[in-house]
């Protein structure tokens, strides 16, 4: 069954076999339209899933786990390989999608779309590699001709929650781990971009998946809170902003909980550093798709000698950038997902400003589109949201520090910690800022936004609670169950 369903309009992105995930199509109910945060243009609709629908589909999720868990090694393998080819055959009409439906520009969308082909693939090699331990049991003298081994199982039924900003590979990271290790899926997907989560089901159906296997439900949340705390469901895996992800934690009974939260990254540039390079990826970090990245440059902190000469490059090249279309192939900078978002960014450096903050450049918003902003602060700016908070959008804080320990102290004074950067050519200081920095990873000479699909890749503090990256996440999504054999 699907519980809810894309209505889209005149529009060869999201085909029509795309909206039957299985054996039912809904077409009643609540809708919503999907714009396009560029150009305001309607590119889709959904149907809405009410309670009653979000139910069938909790049920159906439990009569496919039956089927997943059962499924071979070596079918749960190729399934995911056939998932991955049928990205890779439509992978243009997702990039298109992702750029018209998010606002990413078109060059990270491909990116991204190149990402999820590979999430995939990770996957069907690691549904191979869930081994477990064989263990000596006589090791006492009434365990006399007991043996043991353990393996892992799949835990049960996923409930998953999606953001809008990567809304294939940061899906494929929650239904990848899921198919690889026998657990089926409900997918809440993001409000603001279902469409994608839609195409991307009809390529898991013609891979030959089970039947609701993975399901998607578009709903309002209090329906989502509902399913969260549904106990049939033995995982809860959430994407998305801090205080909705602990909430959801509260309220999640005694499933299994992954948070991939939010973060106000920093970074550090030491005076030895390649500086050419952290000015190029600083740039990139802090303003690629208007800031919209949970581990976007946030927070910039610069050793005191080469601090003026460093900022001052950095402003330039920013100010290169403006908001343009996300199917401009030399977009950077597109539009934010919302006015609403926008306004939330323009007051945020207002109060900013208004405490004693100066602007290097940008500042400006029209509509949804918000320039690329530099805010140059005296000290350490705490106090300020933009400093404090998850900005999530194209401003960039910049801070002098006198020692490399001070900076480590500045970068650290967060409740977050997702990822942090340090550009240094000194083993002493990475291994003082290994030793120092709660975060969940620490990235030398590039930016805290990197990522490759197959790390354990996760936060520490308000940043969230274990780990993804596909191996990872089947850790989170399984059990170890031990079996105990008596010689007779």
């Amino acid at each position: 069954m699907t519980p809810g369903a894309a209505l889209p309009p005149d529009s060869n992105l999201v085909p029509d076999g795309a909206l039957r995930i299985a054996s039912r199509r809904i077409t009643d109910g609540a809708s919503a339209v999907i714009r396009e945060p560029w150009s305001g243009a309607e590119l889709g609709r959904i149907v809405l899933a009410d309670e009653s629908q979000a139910a069938e589909a909790v049920a159906a999720s439990v009569r496919a786990f039956e089927r997943t868990r059962a499924m071979s090694s070596y079918d749960r393998k190729v399934l995911l390989q056939r998932v991955a080819a049928e990205i890779d055959t439509r992978k243009d009409a997702f990039a298109e999608l992702l750029a018209r439906e998010c606002g990413k520009p078109i060059v990270q969308a491909r990116a991204e779309v190149a990402r999820g082909i590979s999430t995939f693939q990770l996957g069907a090699e690691e549904a191979t590699r869930m081994v477990g331990e064989v263990m000596p049991l006589d090791i006492t003298a009434p365990s006399r001709g007991y043996s043991g081994s353990w393996t892992r199982v799949p835990a049960g039924p996923v409930m998953a929650i999606a953001p809008f900003n990567f809304p294939l590979n940061l899906v494929a990271h929650k239904l990848a781990p899921a198919l690889a290790c026998g657990c089926s899926v409900v997918l809440k997907p993001p409000p603001q971009a279902p469409l994608t989560s839609f195409l991307l089901a009809e390529c898991i159906r013609n891979a030959g998946a089970p039947d609701d296997a993975v399901q998607v439900v578009p709903c309002e949340i209090p329906v989502a809170e509902k399913l969260v705390k549904d106990d049939r469901f033995a995982v809860l895996s959430f994407t998305g902003s801090a205080p909705v992800g602990w909430h959801l934690k509260s309220v999640a009974g005694r499933k299994r909980v992954l948070l991939e939260l939010g973060g106000n990254a920093a970074v550090l540039v030491h005076q030895d550093a390649p500086l050419d390079w952290a000015c190029e990826r600083t740039v990139f970090g802090a303003f690629g798709y208007a800031g919209q990245v949970c581990i976007k440059v946030q927070r910039l902190y610069v050793h005191a000698p080469i601090a003026a000469a460093f900022v001052a490059r950095l402003v330039e090249h920013t100010r290169l950038l403006e908001p343009m279309s996300p199917l401009d192939p030399m977009a950077v900078c597109g539009p934010m997902i919302d006015e609403g978002n926008a306004k939330r960014v323009e007051q945020w450096v207002s109060e900013a400003v208004r405490a004693g903050a100066r602007v290097l450049c940008g500042g400006r918003r029209d509509g949804n589109r918000y320039w690329p902003t530099v805010l140059e602060f005296d000290g350490d700016g705490r106090g300020n949201k933009v400093v404090d908070e998850e900005v999530f959008g194209p401003v960039l804080t910049v801070h002098r520090y006198e020692s490399w320990s001070e900076g480590l102290a500045m970068a650290d004074a967060s409740r977050y910690g997702l990822q942090s950067g340090i550009f240094t050519d000194s083993r002493t200081r990475v291994a003082e800022a290994f030793a120092k920095l709660h975060v969940g990873g620490l990235v030398v000479n590039d930016v805290p936004t990197f990522r490759v699909d197959s790390m354990p890749y996760g936060g520490v503090r308000d940043s969230g609670l274990g780990r993804e990256g596909v191996r990872f996440a089947i850790e989170e999504m399984t059990e170890r169950m031990l079996l105990v054999v008596r010689e007779v």
